[in-house]
C-alpha cells in the first residue's frame, strides 16, 4: 500500500512539475516567444557558418584574397591565424545576429498581423509575406547596424606573419583589440555617423532580400503536402532555395556596404568613397562589374545552410514554445483586443 501511495505521489509531483513548466511557457507573451525563437535561430545558424562568413568578407574587401582564390585563402588564414582566425569577428557577429534575428522574426510576425488586421482584403498570401519581410528586415537593420559594422571591421583585420620591431620584440599588425575597442574607437573618430557608415546600401539591400526570403520560403511551404510540412528536411530545402534566390538578387549592394564599412581602415592614398551609387560606380571602374559579385560562390555556401538552418530552428522553437499557427495567432490577438476593449463595460455596469 505504501509503495502504491508513493508511486501515486511521484506521479502527482511529476505531472504537476510538467504542468508548471507548461504554465511557464504558456505565460510567456506571444511577441516574447517569437523574440526567443528568432534569437536562438539566428545564433545557431550564424555560428555554424562563421568561417565562411570571414572568408566572404575578406573576398569582398581585400583584393589579395580575391586574387589567390578560396583554397589558398583558407590555407593562409589557417597558417597565420590558426583555427581562431576563422572565427575572428564572430563574437560581434553573434552579439549582433541574436538581437537582429530576434527583432527580424518577431517584427515579421507583428507586421504580418498588422497588415491582416488593417488590410484584410490583402489576404494571407505571399504578397503579405513579401511586404512584412521587407519591413521587418529594415527595422532589424536600423536597431543592430553598429554591431554589423564592428563585426566587419574585426573580420577585415588580417594578422600577418609576426614581425620584429627595432628593439627585436615581436609585433603583429592589428587595428582593434576586440569588440569594445573597435566600437569605442569608431565612435570617437566619427560619432554616431561613423557607426552607421554604409547603412544606406544595407537598407537598399535588406528590403528586397528580406522580403524575397520570406516570400520564397512561405510560397514553397504552401505547396508542400500537409503530411510533410513538419519534416525537417523539407524545411531545410525550402529555406535553402529561399536564401539562394534572395541573395542572388541583392548581392552587389552587400559588396558596396562592406567597402563603405572598411573605408577608414584603408591606406590614406586610397580613393574616397562617396555614397552608395558613387561607391558602386567606383568599384565597377576600378575592379570591373564582376567584383560586384566577388565572394558570391562563398556566400552561396554560407547563405544556403544559414537561411535553411535559421528557418528550421525558428519553426522548431515555435513548436517548442507552443506558438499557435499564424491564422490562430491573428484570431487570438483580435480576440484579446476585443476583450480588452469590452472589459471596462461590465465593471461600469456593476458599479451603477
Amino acid at each position: 500500500m505504501e509503495r502504491r501511495e508513493n508511486n501515486k505521489n511521484d506521479e502527482t509531483t511529476s505531472s504537476s512539475g510538467s504542468e508548471g513548466g507548461g504554465d511557464i511557457v504558456e505565460g510567456i507573451p506571444l511577441f516574447a516567444k517569437e523574440l526567443i525563437a528568432g534569437g536562438v535561430a539566428g545564433g545557431v545558424a550564424k555560428t555554424i557558418v562563421a568561417p565562411l562568413e570571414r572568408l566572404k568578407i575578406l573576398f569582398q574587401t581585400r583584393s589579395e584574397f580575391h586574387n589567390i582564390g578560396l583554397l589558398a585563402s583558407f590555407r593562409r588564414i589557417a597558417k597565420t591565424e590558426g583555427l581562431i582566425g576563422f572565427y575572428r569577428g564572430n563574437g560581434a557577429s553573434v552579439a549582433r545576429i541574436v538581437p537582429y534575428a530576434a527583432l527580424h522574426y518577431m517584427a515579421y510576425e507583428q507586421y504580418r498581423r498588422q497588415i491582416n488586421d488593417n488590410f484584410p482584403g490583402m489576404g494571407t498570401g505571399p504578397v503579405v509575406d513579401l511586404l512584412a519581410g521587407s519591413l521587418s528586415g529594415g527595422t532589424a537593420v536600423l536597431f543592430t547596424y553598429p554591431l554589423d559594422l564592428v563585426r566587419t571591421k574585426l573580420a577585415y583585420q588580417v594578422v600577418d606573419t609576426p614581425k620584429l620591431n627595432i628593439k627585436g620584440a615581436i609585433v603583429r599588425d592589428q587595428a582593434f583589440r576586440g569588440i569594445k575597442d573597435c566600437f569605442l574607437r569608431t565612435y570617437k573618430e566619427a560619432g554616431m555617423r561613423g557607426l552607421y557608415r554604409g547603412v544606406a546600401p544595407s537598407l537598399y539591400g535588406i528590403f528586397p532580400y528580406s522580403g524575397l526570403k520570406f516570400y520564397f520560403y512561405e510560397e514553397m511551404k504552401s505547396h508542400v503536402p500537409d503530411d510533410y510540412k513538419k519534416n525537417i528536411m523539407v524545411k531545410l530545402a525550402c529555406g535553402s532555395i529561399a536564401g539562394l534566390l534572395g541573395q542572388t538578387f541583392t548581392y552587389p549592394l552587400d559588396v558596396v556596404r562592406r567597402q563603405m564599412q572598411v573605408q577608414r581602415l584603408r591606406s590614406s592614398n586610397s580613393q574616397q568613397l562617396k555614397g552608395t551609387m558613387g561607391t558602386l560606380i567606383l568599384i565597377v571602374q576600378k575592379e570591373g562589374w564582376k567584383h560586384l559579385f566577388s565572394g558570391l560562390s562563398i556566400n552561396y555556401m554560407k547563405v544556403v545552410p544559414s537561411v535553411a538552418i535559421g528557418f528550421t530552428v525558428y519553426d522548431t522553437m515555435k513548436m517548442y514554445l507552443r506558438v499557435p499557427p499564424r491564422d490562430k495567432a491573428i484570431d487570438e490577438v483580435a480576440t484579446n483586443k476585443r476583450e480588452n476593449q469590452a472589459s471596462p463595460l461590465p465593471s461600469s455596469q456593476s458599479a451603477s
